[in-house]
């Protein structure tokens, strides 16, 4: 028997999308899977219509939205209690290669060392360019970022390498690690979590490695986007907010002493361009979003996980 994989989704007034990630997954070649669902509080009832559509999910119905953290956090605690060996965090907008958890899976199980892992993840809408080809934390600077993103796949983004920390968008972790240090933090909401989550399996000394022989295909941003413009743009000022506030959060819990005067000279020009274009672009409700997340990210703090030790000392 293979190991058991719980694969979350988290969906939120999202029917079409997610119903097309659900049929992707059910063409897998991976044989010991199950797709626990999590609806976060949609409006439009769509996690009543995806069982209905697709009635071998599990269906987890949140009665409040509780964002991209508190949503998988139902799902991955269901995932401890069913015994499950591995997890995986995938978003909603995907399409994945019918062999791309193999190639997860196997890695893992012939590395125990490797404490979580990620595919190589291409845009939807163009599936030639790199989305994400792993992530990295440039202490120096204060910068988290991706490698190769929009540019078509290099050799050293088919290969299997050590990364910084492994994107939200496809998570796959061992549970036994779970069940030590806990989950996403719950008022992280969304953005950063997977940063964090990442650096706290890090600190167990396990490594985090990503996958270029298993693919997946991200729509991304469909769920932060309006589809028609306002005069803010296209996407919600609270995307901005938890960007930015969660962003400070991660720089403030993990970068090093010594790296501290750089990362924030550099901070500083960064947080002022991005107000300064809201500003230029008469787009004041964003600008008073960012303002309001450069003051609680410096005066709030990621919220201990459960589990982890700083939260049962």
């Amino acid at each position: 028997m293979q190991p058991s994989v719980a694969i979350i989704l988290v969906n939120w007034n999202s029917l079409e999308v997610t119903s097309d990630c659900i049929v992707s997954l059910q063409n897998i070649q991976y044989p010991n899977y199950t797709i626990i669902l999590v609806d976060n509080a949609s409006e439009d009832q769509s996690g009543k219509a995806l069982k209905a559509l697709h009635p071998a999910i599990n269906l987890i119905e949140s009665p409040t939205n509780e964002g991209f953290s508190g949503g998988n956090n139902l799902g991955m605690a269901y995932a401890l209690e069913q015994g499950f060996d591995y997890t995986i965090l995938l978003n909603n907008d995907t399409f994945v290669e019918p062999d791309f958890l193999n190639y997860l899976i196997d890695y893992m199980e012939a590395h125990p060392t490797v404490g979580a892992i990620q595919p190589r993840i291409h845009f939807n809408h163009d599936r030639n360019l790199i989305w994400n080809g792993g992530s990295y934390f440039a202490k120096w600077w204060g910068i988290l970022y991706s490698k190769d993103a929009n540019q078509l796949p290099s050799a050293a983004s088919l290969q299997i390498k050590q990364v910084d920390w492994i994107t939200g968008c496809a998570f796959l972790t061992r549970t036994s690690i779970l069940k030590k240090i806990g989950f996403l933090s719950p008022n992280m909401f969304m953005y950063s979590e997977d940063v964090d989550l990442s650096f706290r399996i890090k600190a167990l000394g396990y490594q985090l490695v990503y996958h270029g022989q298993s693919v997946i295909y991200h729509i991304a941003g469909m769920s932060n986007k309006s589809k028609t413009k306002g005069k803010e743009g296209f996407v919600h000022a609270n995307v901005h907010y938890y960007n930015q506030r969660n962003r400070l959060w991660i720089l403030k819990k993990y970068t090093p002493w010594y790296c501290i005067p750089t990362a924030v000279l550099c901070n500083i020009f960064y947080i002022s361009g991005i107000i300064g274009y809201f500003a230029a672009r008469r787009r004041f409700t964003k600008l008073k979003a960012v303002i309001k997340a450069v003051r609680d990210g410096l005066t709030g703090h990621i919220a201990p996980a459960i589990g982890e030790v700083s939260d049962i000392k």
